[in-house]
């Protein structure tokens, strides 16, 4: 099986900031500077992989609604008819104003994280937000793109704790009726926290999807938070080099042997652990 010429998702981290201080997020442990990428760095990114069918996420290890840019980023990615893009959000920042702008920019997916359907079980997990102001805005999100046609999917996801599990009925039941699609989500290790071990398996994220950190470079995977595993950086490479380049051949054929052990940030990363691999293509051979 050949390598994909270019990945079908990119996601780009448009600046390091979040409303938020959940417990379960390294977010807050962020070092990395600048605090905001530059626009010729997005556009960048953009303008050399457009007409090839990819998602955008405009996002990473922040909230994307601290970007006042954010529709004018959506906006650039549009010029390419072929484009789609995904927004994951907490929605306390999403203001009528901001998500009309957002709406008529064409967003695809919305997905909102909500851990809770009482406000004391919602307060625990997101801490920092406005628990009435965070629903109200994403009920009014939910109105909006109906009565606009807007927003092809709506996600509303909670992740499954001890303390979300005696609220997901409710959570369902409240969110379908709203007209959103409840979706219930498994808490993941990010890698190396605390008590962490790798499991030697392939990863399927070297295969589709490629991610750019605020200051420009390309790492190997989302939950890079401290930089392990740096593929390029497109200030200076073309985005398509490095998604075809050198490094990244070789971390995709460590990780189709399961050899996440020789891949610092993957020897601490137990994601996909109970999943089936049959039949997991390999890349040792190319390149």
């Amino acid at each position: 099986m050949d390598i994909p010429a270019h990945p079908d998702y990119i996601q780009i981290e448009t600046n390091v900031a979040c409303n938020a201080e959940c417990p379960f997020c390294p977010q807050n442990e962020l070092v990395r500077r600048p605090k905001t990428m530059r626009n010729d760095v997005w556009k960048k990114i953009v303008d050399e992989t457009r007409g090839l069918g990819i998602t955008y996420r405009p996002f990473l290890v922040n909230e994307p609604l601290t970007d006042r840019r954010l529709g004018e980023i959506m906006r650039y990615i549009r010029r390419d008819d072929t484009a789609k893009i995904e927004l994951n959000t907490n929605g306390e920042l999403l203001d009528r104003e901001f998500a009309l702008e957002i709406l008529d920019a064409g967003i695809d997916v919305m997905r909102f994280s909500i851990d809770g359907y009482s406000e004391e079980t919602f307060s625990r997990a997101r801490i920092g937000l406005d628990f009435r102001k965070t629903i109200d805005r994403t009920l009014d999100f939910v109105r909006l793109a109906r009565e606009r046609n807007g927003a092809n999917r709506i996600e509303v996801r909670m992740i499954e704790t001890e303390e979300t599990r005696p609220e997901i009925d409710d959570f369902k039941k409240f969110w379908k009726k709203a007209g959103a699609e409840p979706v219930i989500t498994t808490l993941y290790h990010w890698p190396w926290e605390p008590g962490v071990r790798s499991v030697q398996l392939p990863c399927i994220k070297v295969l589709k999807e490629m991610f750019f950190l605020v200051n420009g470079k390309a790492t190997l995977c989302c939950w890079d938070t401290h930089e392990r595993a740096i593929i390029g950086d497109v200030t200076r490479e073309h985005t398509l080099d490095i998604w075809t380049g050198a490094i990244n051949r070789r971390f995709r054929s460590l990780l189709a042997e399961g050899r996440r052990d020789q891949i610092l940030l993957c020897s601490r990363c137990d994601a996909y652990k109970d999943r089936e691999f049959e039949g997991f293509p390999s890349y040792a051979s190319q390149g």
